[in-house]
This record gives C-alpha cells, structure tokens and sequence, in this order.
C-alpha cells in the first residue's frame, strides 16, 4: 500500500500529510482538530502554540474517555454472554 499526500487546513494553515489513510479520513481528523482549535480559540486568547497544547490535551481526553467507555462496554457484553450462555439448556446425555 502506498502513502497518499494530503493537504489540509488547521488554524488558518496548511499541513501537507503523508499516511495509509484515504484522503478524506486525513480531512475527517483536520476538520476535528481545527473544530477544536477554533472552540479553544474562541473560549481563551492564549498563543497558537498554547492553543495547539491545549487542543492536544482535549482531544487526547476524548480519546482516552473513549477507549474507556469502549471497555467498559466490552466488559457488559461479555458478561451478557456469559449470563446468556449460563441459561442455555444442556444437552440431555444418554447413558
């Protein structure tokens, strides 16, 4: 597999990326992270560095809150499985 050049735009400036993505999940993650940026930038007046800091941290958070949430319901679904698998019948055996 090739890598594929993609320009995006994040805070005003453009990034040239280089990834096994396709072109349009390379936009999909600019999109979130200028989406943050901008919301950060408009709640603070911190440098751009700073907000990029900061920017890093919130999605980071999301991430990590979303892994969690993602095992946590990993966890419910094997414990309903094995509830279920406990409530099935056994097989009568002949003797």
């Amino acid at each position: 597999m090739e890598k594929i050049r993609t320009t995006v735009r994040v805070a005003g400036k453009e990034y040239t990326m280089s990834s096994y993505d396709s072109e349009e999940y390379v936009h999909r993650v600019a999109i979130y992270v200028d989406r943050k940026m901008t919301e950060l930038g408009l709640a603070t007046q911190l440098p751009t560095a700073t907000l990029a800091v900061l920017t890093a941290l919130t999605v980071a958070d999301d991430l990590l809150k979303a892994h969690d949430e993602n095992s946590r319901l990993r966890r419910e679904l094997a414990g309903v499985r094995q509830e279920l698998t406990a409530r099935q019948p056994q097989p009568v055996r002949e003797i």
